[in-house]
């Protein structure tokens, strides 16, 4: 290793990944506690250093170059990197163990949580988790779970939640339902296809409606409040249902349908109780979930 040769500094690097995130040098500025000139100072060190142009600007608006895009790659896996250990030294100095429950949808549960629990495995190797996959909502406040993922903001004032992004849904159907029945190219084309419903048809019929898209029972041929099985069926031919594009990206025998249609909006959600938020397992769990989705989800440029 030549040592003398790395001379990559973290701080730079933070302030254009802040700046990144954060939309502007103003708000990066304000997330680091640091003023505007300092930060585009730091900003325009990185570049110097690497002989790279990092951002162009765009009227008001700042826009990564085709080499500001490459980086950031990098420096979010320096950031994750640089979380992971202070993550396993606070495991390790702190001898978390016990248990913690997690709620998420069955299929949020099957799809997303399972490497966020391998990487929990090694941070924490004495702490037991308990996933409960239901698309009901658990009450954190009597402790039926201590931290739920989910797609609707808590009311409860004494629950702690954080919005770690939105990802996009479309419709979706299997390669063999569309050789079939054909491939829609406009949204009212869908009216003369099946539909597969999780939970409620008369909900899903409203919410479609709301979308612009005037569906009846008679679309719905199958649905179900499990929705693991619900999505089987999708894969296995039986009609169409929006998802997310996260899971529709991991089946292979599914097909995006009308992808330059305006998307689904879904958020994430992740919340605890507020007490529980100060114990050490709670907030491991918390922040290695939250670091994980966020990085998972975001479409940040």
């Amino acid at each position: 290793m030549d040592w003398q040769h790395v001379l990559f500094d973290w701080n730079q690097a933070r302030a254009f990944l802040a700046t990144v995130e954060e939309g502007s040098l103003s708000a990066a500025g304000r997330a680091l506690g640091l003023t505007q000139p300092t930060l585009g100072r730091q900003v325009k060190a990185l570049e110097d250093d690497l002989g790279i142009v990092i951002f162009e600007r765009a009227g008001a608006s700042l826009q990564l170059t085709p080499s500001g895009k490459e980086l950031l790659e990098q420096v979010r896996a320096m950031r994750d990197a640089a979380n992971n250990v202070s993550l396993i030294a606070s495991a390790q100095s702190q001898s978390i163990e016990g248990s913690v429950c997690i709620t998420a949808s069955d299929v949020f549960s099957v799809y997303l949580l399972p490497p966020i629990l391998k990487q929990l495995r090694i941070l924490a190797p004495r702490l037991s988790i308990d996933v409960v996959a239901a698309n009901d909502i658990r009450d954190l406040q009597r402790r039926e779970a201590d931290i739920a993922i989910r797609h609707v903001r808590p009311e409860q004032p004494d629950l702690i939640a954080r919005l770690l992004n939105e990802t996009n849904a479309y419709f979706y159907a299997s390669s063999d339902y569309l050789d079939k029945r054909g491939r829609p190219t406009r949204i009212d084309e869908l009216r003369d296809h099946d539909f597969v419903s999780t939970g409620s048809v008369d909900r899903m019929i409203g919410y479609m409606k709301d979308f612009g898209l005037p569906l009846t029972h008679d679309n719905f041929r199958m649905s179900s409040e499990n929705g693991m099985f619900a999505w089987e069926l999708v894969r296995q031919g039986f009609g169409i249902a929006p998802m997310s594009e996260l899971v529709g990206a991991k089946t292979a025998e599914v097909e995006q349908l009308l992808p330059d249609m305006e998307p689904f909006a879904v958020p994430i959600w992740l919340t605890t109780h507020r007490e529980l938020h100060s114990s050490r397992r709670i907030r491991l769990v918390f922040d290695t979930v939250a670091e994980h989705l966020s990085g998972k989800i975001s479409n940040t440029a």
